[in-house]
């Protein structure tokens, strides 16, 4: 059956009070009954008994619906806590999105009469007045798009949450981007994926002992860490993070890499330095906007040698929400841009650079997520008192959605090797190691 077979072969309700009015209002809307079996603040309930359950806590989270009907209402009202899920909250989101698909509710348009029903169940109850004010956990920046401050403010809200709460959420590695899994045995981990991941990356820039490689948009060090340790290699990574620059400082010094690895408080539009063998960038690129991703691209290859290599790792997306939508975009990472895969990678060879590789990883983010958003319910009670319950909840609806998006199609993400040419040559191997598949 269906999930919109599954919906009208519910009974309908009979009771009055909040829940049965809406549903009634908002049949309009959805293209027929309630998807969901709703349950509001004063103890009414309508829709199918089967399907998800959804509580509204009262009519604040009715006033944010209203206020900003989709996406960004609703992630409000969930964050609050004034819209609960009882249950699975992939499997809700899941069924809503099926619904919504079958129906084709993108294209639904109601009537003046709808909305002015909607529009008086609203006032009856209580949920029409004065906007209410954003979520506390909802990000506020300033400033001239992508200018060096607000970036660092930008990043600031997401990066610098704090070391402690990233912990609960990644793996030892402290390795946040997409993993690369060579495994299903249950014993394989995303820490292995993770090393893989590192693995495949020094392997693909050629690196050596000796090698000198730029991590720009260094994270907590992973990749920084793993090269010098690993490859032998001379790493200079840069962020705007405080927070990551001293964790990735403090296990320099644990690891006694103090003559291979150095990390700089440093934006990447700054970075003096040139003729390094090796660029890699894993994640960075989404957050330095479009206007400026020329910028990043020539950076990219104006401090690799001619004949080095360059590896970007990037998520991807289409349609027309380019910063994620307004979940992400509102709460996340405030001013991020994706963008096509080929629009990226026209922007990469823009600058000179020759690519030569691309490697999708898509379904390998999706176990990625699942394996973040496993740790994170692991971890629940220490994150909800680290960061309070607000921010806890921001983050699950985060890795959940995150995971659904990579799982339908709706984002991507792809490792793009290029190189700088060098009087024709490109000094790359003509056959890949299979490391590489």
């Amino acid at each position: 059956m269906t999930a919109v077979e599954q919906v009208r072969s519910s009974r309908s309700e009979t009771r009055t009070g909040v829940a049965p009015e809406l549903a009634q209002a908002l049949a309009p809307f959805l293209g027929g009954d309630l998807p969901v079996r709703l349950t509001a603040w004063d103890g009414s309930a309508a829709g199918p008994l089967g399907a998800p359950q959804v509580a509204l806590r009262s009519a604040r989270a009715l006033r944010r619906l209203l206020r900003h009907p989709g996406e960004l209402g609703a992630a409000q009202a969930y964050v609050t806590g004034e819209v609960d899920v009882d249950g699975s909250l992939e499997e809700a989101l899941t069924h809503v999105w099926e619904v919504a698909r079958e129906r084709g509710l993108a294209g639904i348009r109601p009537t003046p009469g709808a909305l002015a029903t909607l529009l008086r169940i609203a006032v009856r109850h209580g949920a029409l007045g004065r906007p209410l004010a954003p979520p506390a956990s909802q990000a506020v920046v300033k400033g001239r798009l992508h200018s060096l401050a607000r970036d660092r403010e930008a990043i600031h809200h997401h990066y610098d949450l704090s070391n402690d709460f990233y912990e609960l959420i990644l793996d030892p590695q402290m390795a946040y981007s997409c993993a690369y899994w060579r495994s299903d045995d249950p014993s394989y981990t995303v820490e292995d994926a993770q090393r893989d991941k590192l693995e495949l990356v020094g392997r693909k820039l050629g690196l050596r002992p000796g090698a000198r490689l730029l991590d720009i948009g260094c994270g907590w060090g992973s990749m920084s860490l793993y090269a010098a340790e690993h490859f032998g290699a001379q790493v200079t990574g840069v962020t705007i993070a405080a927070e990551q620059k001293r964790f990735i400082d403090a296990r320099i010094r644990e690891r006694g890499l103090e003559d291979r690895v150095e990390i700089r408080l440093q934006d990447y539009r700054d970075v003096p330095d040139d003729g390094f063998d090796a660029v890699v960038s894993l994640e960075m690129g989404e957050h330095v906007g479009q206007g400026n991703y020329p910028t990043y691209a020539q950076v990219l290859h104006d401090r690799v040698r001619p004949g080095g290599r360059v590896l970007v790792q990037q998520m991807s997306r289409r349609g027309r929400y380019p910063g994620g939508g307004p979940f992400i975009e509102g709460f996340i990472a405030p001013d991020m841009h994706m963008r096509p895969v080929g629009e990226t990678i026209a922007l990469i060879e823009g600058s000179g650079l020759e690519v030569r590789d691309v490697h999708a990883l898509r379904e390998h983010y999706v176990r990625t997520v699942q394996a973040w958003h496993d740790t994170f319910e692991a971890n629940w009670d220490a994150a909800v008192e680290l960061v309070g319950l607000e921010v806890a909840r921001v983050w699950r609806l985060y890795l959940v959605g995150g995971a659904m998006a990579f799982r339908d199609g709706r984002m991507g993400v792809d490792q793009i090797l290029a190189v700088r040419p060098d009087t024709g040559r490109a000094e790359l191997e003509p056959v890949r190691p299979g490391t590489w598949s």
